[in-house]
C-alpha cells in the first residue's frame, strides 16, 4: 500500500545525519519559489493568514530559496516538519529499515514540492495547498498541481505493484489529488474521540492519529489494507459498526487521548 500524509506549517530545522534523495517536482518547486519572492509582506500577510512576524519569516526564506542549494540549506522532509501529524508519525525514532521502506510507501502532499518521499531534500518554505496563489496554470494551487500529484502517486503505486492508497492526509491536501487520475482504490480512516458515549472527530487528535496510522503501516509493512483494523496507537480500537470498506473508523475514550498525549 501506499501511504500520503500533509506537511506540517512548523519546521524543525535540526541538522540530521541522513543521505537525503531528489524531490520528483523540484523544478515546479523552484518555479512556485520565485512568484513568492515577487509577493509583498502584505501578499503574504493575505495569502495565508499569517501575522506580521510570520510573513517576514516566509519572505525571508523564499528570498533565500537558492536554484542551488547547499546542505546546510536542506533537510529531509520527514525530519523537518514538526506539525501534530508528525508526533504522531515520530519519524526520527524508526529504525533504518523502516525508514527504507517508508521511503518506498510513504509520501508527502506539499503545496510548494507537490508529493515528496520522506528523504527528499527540502529548503525552508511555507506554503499551504490551499493558498489561492495565482500563477500561468491558474488562480489557485490546485490549479497549478491540476493532476501531477495523482499521477505521480499512480506511477509510485504501479511500481510497489498496488492498488491501494491510504489516505491520512487532511482534506485540503488530498484535495490536490484527481481521484480519476489517480485510479486507486481509497481508504480514508476517521478517528473519533468517545467522552460520555458522544462521539466526534477532534482536529488535534485526529491529525496526529493520521501520523499514527502511517507509522503502524510503516512498521507493520503492511500490504493488505484488512491489516489496519488491528490500529491499536493511542488506545484506538476499530469500531466495525460504524466503519466502511474505504472508511475504517476507530474510537477511543476521551480519557485515552491525556494519556496518550
Amino acid at each position: 500500500m501506499l501511504v500520503v500524509i500533509s506537511p506540517a506549517k512548523r519546521l524543525d530545522w535540526t541538522e540530521r545525519s541522513v543521505e537525503v534523495t531528489k524531490p520528483e517536482f523540484e523544478a515546479d518547486a523552484q518555479r512556485l519559489a520565485k512568484t513568492m519572492r515577487n509577493l509583498t509582506l502584505k501578499d503574504l500577510k493575505g495569502l495565508m493568514g499569517l501575522s506580521d512576524d510570520l510573513a517576514r519569516l516566509n519572505r525571508d526564506r523564499f528570498k533565500a530559496f537558492s536554484e542551488a542549494p547547499g546542505a546546510d540549506d536542506l533537510r529531509p522532509a520527514v525530519l523537518c516538519f514538526a506539525g501534530d501529524t508528525y508526533q504522531g508519525l515520530d519519524a526520527g525514532s524508526l529504525e533504518g529499515d523502516e525508514m527504507a521502506w517508508a521511503q518506498g510507501h510513504l509520501r508527502i502532499l506539499s503545496g510548494l514540492y507537490g508529493v515528496l518521499r520522506p528523504l527528499d531534500a527540502i529548503q525552508a518554505y511555507r506554503l499551504e495547498m490551499g493558498s489561492r496563489l495565482k500563477t500561468r496554470r491558474g488562480k489557485s494551487l490546485y490549479d497549478y498541481w491540476r493532476d501531477g500529484p495523482a499521477k505521480a502517486l499512480k506511477v509510485q503505486a504501479e511500481a510497489l505493484g498496488t492498488d491501494t492508497l491510504v489516505n491520512c492526509a487532511s482534506q485540503e491536501y488530498f484535495g490536490a489529488v484527481d481521484p480519476k487520475a489517480l485510479g486507486l482504490r481509497i481508504i480514508t480512516p476517521t478517528f473519533l474521540e468517545d467522552k460520555d458515549g458522544e462521539q466526534k472527530i477532534v482536529s488535534f487528535f485526529a491529525k496526529r492519529a493520521r501520523g499514527s496510522m502511517a507509522r503502524f503501516v510503516i512498521q507493520h509493512r503492511l500490504t493488505d489494507p484488512l491489516g489496519l483494523r488491528d490500529f491499536d496507537y493511542g488506545g484506538y480500537r476499530y469500531d466495525a459498526e460504524q466503519s466502511a470498506a474505504d472508511r475504517p473508523v476507530f474510537v477511543r475514550p476521551y480519557e485515552a487521548a491525556g494519556m496518550a498525549a
